[in-house]
């Protein structure tokens, strides 16, 4: 089982959503996720293997507003083991950096990008080694390039709300890093 709140896995009965008390709470007490996402219907669940679900369990499309739900029924929801936020090219953008922490330690060569995304929601993946950036920007056809993802139209990204370092709960402009790194 992986903890709805901290990503981190856990044993325990085959219902069980978090890992602690401590997390529960967490979970249930407010969101970090910033209100400009959590006010859109652009959510889905995922499945143990990413893949995007409804909140009936069916497979979900993150080109298909049919399947979204929105942020409240996407958190209530126990289909999979998380929810997701789908990127349709209406100005919030996503950058994806794999692999960049190390024992909670932000790599070199991501503590670059993140610095330059000063202003802006950044949080922990699921895997609790990598961070996803969330903001506003433009990028067309996304990218993919040494684990790091840049999208805007026709993915989905998997939230925890684990914000990193303190992040604050807005989308700021990620323009500058977007032109940089595509």
């Amino acid at each position: 089982m992986i903890c709805s709140t901290c990503g981190k896995p856990f044993d325990a009965r085959a219902d069980a959503r978090f890992c602690s008390g401590r997390c529960r709470v967490a979970h249930h007490r407010g969101a970090t996720i910033p209100l400009a996402m959590r006010r859109l219907p652009r959510w889905v669940r995922y499945s143990a293997k990413k893949a995007p679900l409804t909140t009936t369990g069916w497979p979900a499309s993150s080109t298909n507003p049919s399947t979204w739900t929105t942020y409240e029924a996407a958190r209530a929801d126990d289909h999979g083991i998380g929810f997701g936020f789908v990127l349709n090219g209406d100005g919030i953008a996503a950058i994806d950096l794999d692999h960049c922490l190390t024992d909670g330690v932000l790599e070199p060569w991501a503590r670059e990008i993140v610095d330059a995304c000063e202003g802006t929601y950044v949080e922990v993946s699921p895997s609790g080694t990598g961070l996803h950036i969330f903001g506003r920007g433009t990028v067309g056809q996304g990218r993919r390039m040494n684990g790091i993802e840049v999208y805007d139209r026709g993915r989905y990204f998997t939230v925890t709300g684990r914000r990193f370092e303190g992040a604050p709960k807005r989308l700021g402009n990620l323009s500058g890093v977007i032109a940089s790194l595509t």
